[in-house]
């Protein structure tokens, strides 16, 4: 490699970045440009520094990564504790690597709330870190938003005080933005705008500096009433109603340009813009024409303010309300924007593919997602190998796809998962199972670790990442440890004992093993356990004890049934569950409900604001609206300490001493059950979590919890 080779513009955040993940008195790295046809990098390393050279700033990083992985036998997940304080670099050959699909898309619009709602610069710069090292190239970054609608909102004439309540709490700005609500739990504290004004602005530098191309979100119809007083039309999601102006109405295009150039003056633009004017709400007018002409009123505003705009599309419509969109209205939509206008998410290709159905979207620009988390469940699912297989059988379409996504509601959950689809970019593989899950696991704990990782790690493989043909959405695949209870099972035993054996789809002995694998492994290196070996503990455990109390809780209903009571003894043992798993997450801050809340009081600047800020964090998980409302409640359902011990275990304690009244008096049982349900939600809204357990490791929780519920039988 060429000594004197000019020093990239990408250099000095590739440098950064090395810095923060090795340590500072890390080892020199030379970096270097490189002339590719495709997004590439090479590295070499010959008793000296380390050369990386590459195309941009998210090759480099992703060229870094490689050679940690292949050469020092490390990866950088989300839970892997930094700096890796690597003192030498270990020589290793000219390497190259090449990006097989040219771009990375990151995050959803509800990862902004279910997520990193509360997060700061330095979650923000280890995240932004994670995308470089897993080739992200086009995140999607709603940070400072917020001042964007308040800058286009108040030139139009309302006041700040308008903006703000219209606005609403920070947790649901996500929803806002996409047009399902406005005004709801809130207001939004001015300084909430100022302060994410400077954050976005960080966000993006930092992103812009690797080369990323970040996707902003834009205008999609959704309006202060008061700006078109008697000219909207309103349409609800939820139970939340908005307003939303007829395209034909000048004031339109008017807004989605006066939105954009705002947004080009406060935050800049990469020319990417994603805009879903139907997202989980079908059109205001049955008109087949209609969303032809929303389209082009939405791109004549977008044009105007930046001649280069492209069109972001997510194609979860077509999939979550498919009576309505059937395919003639969704090609006559697509027909109506021109190709290189658009690109299409397809945001649940690994569970309901829309490219296959749409002929790869008519020939639209298009990517491959994987969604798989729904409102951030924490208990480990998915299907590795049929995600693989899925991706693959896009790559040989006649259209292929040009990019790669991952779309997940909530992100930091299912690593194996999202880690996979990520290297899917730049290493595809055939077999999961042979081809990327031995690299994973020594990556993933270090060299020379203990067989049994390994082991236990394909005995996931088999069980829960294994999920072929399991359809993973919330109202098809519900425990009962985060589930609000009721007594309809009392009349359809039957179909409870479906449901708790359809949940599990594999051999239980397989996935006991595997916990039991783990546990053993962390017993002889417990150093491990403070690292990602912790977080497997943790996970894996989840995943039995949900089935556990699954069964626990037929086995209550089946013998209330049978003997006409509930048994003392196995309601004891059933809430006892909630208890032992309470103390497990304990030992791990990231499965808190405490850090989260913590975080979100941490943005309060007085009280009136701590409140709206505390307010929000305790209600986007538990009820999600009001205490009262029938809707979503529970849909980001968490098994986090705080709340399965507490709130969780409460429900299902105010369940089993009406269980037996329900017997004789189901509806009034459930009548009662309900409103107790709802004081108790309310309580919590102002109390917050109980206290969490107490002192304990997460190796000796969970070699306790393994001796306890480690039988499969």
């Amino acid at each position: 490699m060429a000594a004197d080779a000019v020093r990239p513009d990408w250099a000095r955040a590739a440098s950064g970045l090395a810095d923060r993940v090795l340590g500072e008195g890390r080892p020199p790295i030379e970096w270097e440009g490189l002339e590719a046809a495709r997004r590439s990098f090479a590295y070499r390393c010959e008793g000296g520094p380390l050369t990386v050279r590459a195309t941009d700033g998210v090759a480099a990083a992703v060229g870094l990564h490689t050679y940690l992985r292949r050469v020092c036998s490390r990866s950088v997940g989300w839970d892997t504790p930094l700096p890796l304080d690597t003192t030498r670099f270990p020589d290793a050959p000219l390497t190259r690597g090449d990006a097989s699909i040219e771009q990375t898309y990151y995050l959803n619009f509800c990862t902004y709330g279910y997520t990193s709602t509360f997060w700061g610069w330095a979650d923000w710069e280890r995240e932004i870190d994670w995308m470089a090292l897993h080739g992200v190239t086009a995140p999607l970054s709603l940070v400072g938003h917020e001042a964007v609608l308040r800058e286009a909102y108040t030139r139009l004439g309302l006041d700040d005080e308008t903006v703000r309540a219209f606005l609403g709490g920070p947790s649901y700005l996500p929803w806002q933005y996409m047009g399902n609500l406005d005004g709801f739990a809130g207001p939004l504290p001015s300084d909430w705008i100022d302060t994410h004004l400077e954050l976005g602005r960080r966000i993006l530098e930092r992103q812009r500096a690797f080369g990323m191309r970040p996707v902003l979100p834009s205008f999609t119809g959704h309006v202060p009433p008061q700006l078109a007083p008697e000219r909207t039309t309103p349409r609800t999601w939820h139970g939340f109603v908005t307003e939303v102006l007829s395209p034909s109405d000048p004031l339109y295009a008017r807004l989605a340009e006066q939105v954009t150039r705002c947004q080009i003056d406060l935050l800049g633009t990469d020319h990417r813009y994603a805009a879903d004017p139907f997202i989980e709400m079908p059109p205001v007018e049955t008109d087949p024409a209609y969303p032809g002409t929303v389209a082009g009123a939405t791109l004549a505003g977008l044009t105007a303010a930046d001649p280069e705009a492209v069109w972001v599309l997510q194609a979860w419509p077509f999939s979550y309300q498919r009576d309505f969109w059937s395919d003639e209205r969704v090609r006559a939509f697509l027909d109506s924007i021109p190709d290189e206008r658009l690109l299409v998410l397809d945001l649940w290709a690994e569970a309901d593919p829309q490219w296959e159905r749409f002929d790869a979207f008519s020939g639209k620009p298009w990517m491959w997602c994987s969604l798989l988390n729904f409102g951030g469940r924490t208990d480990p699912i998915g299907d590795l190998q049929g995600a693989v297989d899925g991706l693959n059988r896009a790559r040989r379409a006649p259209t292929p796809p040009v990019g790669v996504g991952l779309a997940m509601e909530a992100t930091h959950n299912n690593t194996a998962f999202f880690e996979l689809v990520a290297d899917q970019a730049w290493n595809p593989v055939e077999d999961v199972a042979r081809d990327w899950l031995p690299g994973f696991v020594e990556q993933r704990y270090g060299p020379d670790r203990d067989p049994a990782l390994l082991r236990a790690w394909q005995g996931l493989n088999a069980t829960v990442y294994g999920a072929r043909g399991v359809r993973i959405f919330p109202e098809q695949f519900n425990g009962v440890l985060a589930l609000s209870p009721g007594y309809g099972d009392l009349a359809e035993p039957e179909r409870l004992r479906a449901d708790v054996e359809g949940l599990v789809w594999y051999d239980p002995a397989v996935l006991h093993r595997a916990w039991a694998d783990l546990v053993e492994a962390a017993e002889r290196d417990p150093d491990l356990a403070r690292g990602p070996l912790g977080h497997d503990l943790v996970e894996v455990a989840t995943a039995v004890l949900a089935r556990v109390a699954d069964r626990l809780h037929l086995d209550l209903v089946e013998d209330a049934l049978r003997e006409g009571a509930a048994g003392p003894e196995r309601v004891e043992r059933f809430l006892g569950l909630f208890t032992d798993l309470e103390a497990l997450l304990a030992t791990r801050p990231e499965f808190t409900f405490r850090e989260w809340e913590e975080k979100a009081a941490s943005w309060g600047g007085d009280a009136d604001e701590c409140a709206v800020m505390v307010d929000n964090a305790r209600r986007l998980l538990t009820v999600w609206d009001t205490p009262e409302s029938p809707f979503l409640d529970d849909y980001a359902g968490r098994l986090w300490s705080g709340l399965v011990g507490g709130y969780y275990r409460d429900r299902w304690r105010m369940w089993a001493e009406g269980l037996d009244a329900a017997l004789s008096d189901r509806e009034g049982a459930e009548a009662r059950l309900e409103e107790r349900l709802q004081k108790r939600a309310a309580r919590f809204l102002d109390e917050g979590p109980e206290d969490e357990a107490g002192p304990g490791g997460v190796v000796e929780r969970s070699r306790a919890l393994l001796d306890r519920y480690g039988d499969p039988r």
